[in-house]
């Protein structure tokens, strides 16, 4: 299990990785950060990042196939992730489950000419179900 600096200079070291933060969806504050920040301000990015995952998670159409039980739907976002797209970078956010009552996801700014998506995505995953507060 790693604390939010150690997961943060794990994601850094992807292929391509611009920036990385771990941000609260309901607050829409950044508990840490690293790299650039998208946009040249890390608190704007993290609102604005907050505010697409919170219309994600607090949305059922965004839910998977089969309905989830209410106490499912009460204890953290079914969905694991959210990618954006642009013209030369990938936005990957994540859901940290387990963490603050699923409150938290990690963002990973990625350049489109160096960066894979799919490994990001993976390793993302796997950075999260490691991270402790």
């Amino acid at each position: 299990m790693s604390g939010i600096d150690a997961c943060l200079l794990e994601v850094m070291r992807l292929p391509g990785a611009r920036s990385a933060a771990v941000v609260d969806w309901i607050s829409g504050l950044a508990l840490g950060v690293a790299g650039d920040a998208p946009g040249g301000d890390h608190e704007a990015a993290a609102c604005e990042t907050a505010e697409l995952a919170r219309m994600v998670a607090e949305n059922r159409s965004f839910g998977p196939l089969a309905a989830p039980t209410p106490q499912e739907f009460d204890s953290a976002p079914s969905v694991e992730d959210v990618i954006a797209t642009n013209s030369d970078s990938y936005h990957l956010l994540r859901f940290v489950t387990g963490a603050l009552e699923g409150t938290l996801f990690l963002h990973l700014w990625l350049a489109r000419d160096e960066g894979n998506l799919a490994l990001a995505r993976i390793r993302l995953g796997e950075i999260a179900d490691r991270m402790v507060l």
